[in-house]
């Protein structure tokens, strides 16, 4: 399957990332800022790929950081699941 998992720790967050580009949709993502959950929820629902997201951030000083690096880690996650370029 083509899937990965990253983590990503900095001064400011700790994101936890996963996709499962042959899944179904499906979504379970908690980073704290309710439209952005709502955003990377869509993105699962209508890509149908599953993803999982987990992160603890300094969210009473900014949503920046953390919608930054969930960034981050998601594109890592989607180019480790993509190492072959296959289909």
């Amino acid at each position: 399957m083509r899937k990965a998992k990253v983590k990503r720790k900095t001064a400011e967050t700790d994101v936890s990332a996963a996709v499962n580009l042959d899944g179904s949709g499906a979504f379970d993502n908690r980073t704290g800022v309710g439209f952005f959950d709502h955003m990377l929820d869509q993105l699962a629902r209508h890509s149908l790929i599953d993803i999982t997201t987990r992160v603890s951030g300094d969210l009473h000083i900014d949503d920046h950081h953390t919608v930054e690096d969930t960034g981050i880690a998601l594109g890592q996650a989607l180019a480790h699941s993509l190492v072959d370029k296959r289909g």
